[in-house]
C-alpha cells in the first residue's frame, strides 16, 4: 500500500514535469473516451534513474546526497557583460558575480563569451523569471542532479559518472597519466548499481487539467534505486576537516568493534559538489593544478612509511615469537641508531613505547632477524632469510601489503619487502641485519596507507582482531555487505597486544612523547604512538595511531600530516581533538586556544 501511494505521488510529479516540457515525457495521438466523450492525451511517461536513485545519508540519518531540482542561468556568450546589473537581478554583490564566473571558467584564458551557467537557488530562479522581459539574453532551465547537502566528505560521497564528464574532460587534457591516480568516485561509484535502481515506463491518460484518467497501454515496473547509509558521522567528518584543512595528509577514525569509518579526510579538502557541479570548472583545473593534489584519495591510494608508529607491530611480533619480554630492557646505545631525545633507559618495553627509543626497537628487531636456530648455526645467510620472511608473515596477518577491501573504487596495498627483495637491492644473498634495520622503526622500504594505520590501531585496541573498514553500515535495510562483517584474527596471541597498552598509555603520561595531548583532564585515558617520519626531500613527517578509552575503546585514529614535523606536537593534538569531540561532543576550555591555532594553521596550506 505505501509503494503504491509512494507510486501515485511519483506519477503526479512526473505529469507535472512533463506540462512542464520535461525530456522524460512524451505524448502521442489523443484517445477518447466513448462512454463520456472527452478526449485525453496520451502520455509515455520515463521513470529515469536522476528520479529513482537512492540517497546517501550518514549514521545518524542526516541526507548527504540526493537528487533534486538544480536551476542553471545561461549567461551570453556575446560580451559585453554588465556584471554590476546581473549582481542587482540576482542579489549578488558584483565581486560575487565575476567570483562565480570566474569559477565556471575552466581555465584562465577563456575567451571573452565563453558559454556560463550558474547555479541559482530557488528564490534567485524566481527572481530572474520575474524580471525575464527586461533580460531577453538570459536563459533559465532547470535539470534533476545529485545535490550535495554538505561540504565534508568529499573522497568519501565522490560523484555520480554521468555528472562528471566535464571534470574527466578536463583532467584528460591536464595530464592524462595521473587522471587515473586522481579519479575516485567514492561510495556513489563502488555503490552505483545499488543506488541506480531501475527505470520504467507509465502510460498515463491526462485530461486538460492534469488530471489522470487510468492508463492507455501496460506500465513497465520500475525499482527504486536503495538508499546507503553510511557510517561516517557528517559532524565529526566536518570537525576533523577543520583541524587538517589545507595540509597534506589524512585523518582516518573508525570505530574498533565494528569497523565502521566515522571519519575520513584527505587532506587538501574541498567542496564535495566541486567535482559535477556545472559552474566550478575553474575550480576543478585549480585542484588539478595544485602541486598538493587535493583530488588524490590519500588514506586508500598514498602508501608512506608509518614512522615508529609501527614499533608497535614489530613489538607484537618479537612477544610472540619471544624475541623479548614485557620486562626486556635495551640501553639507548647511539651507536647503532640515533634517538631524537634524551630519555631516562628503557629498562622494559613499557618504556621502550614511552620514550620511543629507535635503540631499544633496534635491538628488539635484531634479536628477531639474527636469531639462529640449533639446527642452522652454520648457516647465518638462511638464518636470516627466514627469520624475515616469518616477521613478514606475522605482519601481514595485520592487513597490510594487501588491499583491505573497504568500499571505495581504488586502494593501494603498500608494500612490505621480502628476502628476495633484498637479495635483488643488495645485489647478495649475504646482506645482514644493517641492510634492513630501518624496518624496525617503521620507515625504510615499508609503506603503509592511511585505512592500514588506522586498522592497526584497532587491532590493538582489539587485542588481536579486527572487521575491514567500511564506508556504508546499510543498504536500504540491509547490510553492510557480508564480507564486513567477517572478524578477522591477526596471529598474535591476544595477550602480546595487551603488553602494549601501558606503554601506550604512559606515552600520554607525563614524560611520554605525546603527555601535551593527554585528555586525563575530561577523565578520558588515550592509548597512542607517535612518529616521525625522516623525509630526505624536506620536513619530516608527523604520524599518530591511537584509541580511546584504552580500557574500552570505542574510537581509533590515525593521523599523518606530510612535512609537519614531529608526531607528538602536529598529528597527536588532531587526533585526540577528533576523540574528545566524538567521545564528549565538545572540545575542553583547556584546549579552544589549541583548537584554534590548529584550525588556523590548517586554513594557511592550499
Amino acid at each position: 500500500m505505501a509503494f503504491n501511494r509512494w507510486q501515485n505521488k511519483l506519477l503526479a510529479l512526473l505529469i507535472g514535469l512533463a506540462a512542464c516540457s520535461s525530456p522524460e515525457q512524451q505524448t502521442s495521438a489523443p484517445a477518447q473516451d466513448p462512454t463520456t466523450g472527452e478526449v485525453y492525451a496520451r502520455q509515455r511517461v520515463v521513470v529515469a534513474d536522476s528520479l529513482i536513485r537512492g540517497r546517501i545519508l550518514d549514521r545518524h540519518d542526516s541526507v548527504l546526497v540526493d537528487t533534486r531540482q538544480v536551476f542553471l542561468l545561461k549567461l551570453p556568450r556575446r560580451p559585453p557583460l554588465d556584471t554590476l546589473a546581473l549582481g542587482q537581478l540576482l542579489g549578488w554583490d558584483s565581486t560575487t558575480v565575476r567570483r562565480r564566473i570566474a569559477e565556471a571558467l575552466p581555465y584562465e584564458e577563456a575567451p571573452a563569451g565563453y558559454p556560463v551557467q550558474l547555479r541559482l537557488t530557488a528564490a534567485e530562479a524566481r527572481r530572474v523569471r520575474r524580471d525575464s522581459a527586461e533580460w531577453p539574453t538570459l536563459t533559465l532551465s532547470k535539470r534533476y542532479q545529485r545535490v550535495y547537502t554538505t561540504a565534508a566528505g568529499a573522497p568519501v560521497l565522490g560523484y555520480k559518472s554521468s555528472e562528471a564528464r566535464g571534470f574527466y574532460s578536463q583532467a584528460k587534457r591536464y595530464r592524462r597519466g595521473r587522471f587515473y591516480r586522481l579519479r575516485s568516485g567514492g561510495v556513489e561509484a563502488y555503490y552505483n548499481g545499488l543506488l541506480t535502481g531501475r527505470h520504467g515506463y507509465l502510460h498515463p491518460l491526462v485530461d486538460a487539467k492534469g488530471k489522470q484518467h487510468g492508463t492507455w497501454a501496460k506500465d513497465t515496473t520500475f525499482q527504486q534505486g536503495q538508499d546507503l547509509h553510511l557510517t561516517l558521522d557528517v559532524k565529526l567528518q566536518a570537525y576533523a576537516e577543520k583541524l587538517l584543512g589545507n595540509r597534506k595528509g589524512y585523518l582516518v577514525a573508525l570505530d574498533p568493534r565494528t569497523g565502521e569509518i566515522l571519519a575520513y579526510v584527505s587532506a587538501p579538502v574541498y567542496d564535495a559538489a566541486t567535482i559535477t557541479a556545472p559552474d566550478r570548472a575553474g575550480v576543478r583545473a585549480e585542484l588539478l593544478a595544485h602541486e598538493d593534489l587535493p583530488l588524490l584519495n590519500r588514506p586508500a591510494m598514498l602508501a608512506n612509511p608509518p614512522g615508529s608508529v609501527f614499533k608497535l607491530v614489530n613489538a607484537a611480533v618479537a612477544l610472540q615469537l619471544g624475541s623479548i619480554t614485557p620486562t626486556t630492557g635495551f640501553r639507548c646505545d647511539q651507536a647503532l641508531i640515533s634517538c631524537v631525545h634524551h630519555h631516562p633507559t628503557a629498562k622494559t618495553l613499557t618504556l621502550g613505547l614511552k620514550y620511543s627509543c629507535n635503540p631499544y626497537f633496534y635491538q628488539t628487531m635484531q634479536n628477531l632477524i639474527n636469531y639462529v636456530p640449533d639446527s642452522l648455526v652454520q648457516d647465518t645467510v638462511a638464518a636470516r632469510h627466514a627469520n624475515l620472511a616469518q616477521w613478514r608473515r606475522y605482519v601481514r596477518s595485520f592487513g597490510l601489503d594487501s588491499v583491505l577491501g573497504v568500499d571505495v573504487p581504488r586502494e593501494a596495498p603498500g608494500f612490505l619487502p621480502t628476502p628476495e627483495y633484498y637479495d635483488k637491492a643488495r645485489r647478495t644473498t649475504h646482506w645482514t641485519y644493517r641492510s634492513l634495520y630501518s624496518l624496525s622503526i617503521g620507515q625504510g622500504e615499508i609503506n603503509l596507507t592511511g585505512l592500514q594505520m588506522a586498522t592497526m590501531a584497532a587491532i590493538v585496541a582489539n587485542r588481536g582482531w579486527y572487521y575491514p573498514p567500511h564506508l556504508v553500515r546499510s543498504i536500504g535495510d540491509v547490510g553492510p555487505l557480508p564480507r564486513f562483517t567477517e572478524k578477522r584474527y591477526t596471529l598474535i596471541d591476544s595477550a602480546n597486544f595487551a603488553a602494549l597498552v601501558p606503554g601506550m598509555v604512559a606515552v600520554m603520561q607525563k614524560g611520554g612523547t605525546a603527555d601535551a595531548s593527554s585528555l586525563a583532564d575530561v577523565g578520558i585515558t588515550v592509548a597512542g604512538k607517535t612518529g616521525t617520519v625522516q623525509n630526505d626531500e624536506g620536513d619530516d613527517h608527523a604520524a599518530f595511531v591511537g584509541f580511546a578509552p584504552a580500557s574500552n575503546p570505542t574510537i581509533a585514529v590515525a593521523v599523518y600530516l606530510e612535512n609537519a614535523g614531529f608526531g607528538a606536537t602536529a598529528a597527536a593534538p588532531c587526533a585526540v581533538m577528533v576523540m574528545e569531540k566524538y567521545l564528549r561532543g565538545s572540545i575542553a576550555p583547556k584546549r579552544k586556544r589549541w583548537e584554534k591555532r590548529i584550525q588556523r594553521r590548517a586554513q594557511g596550506g592550499y
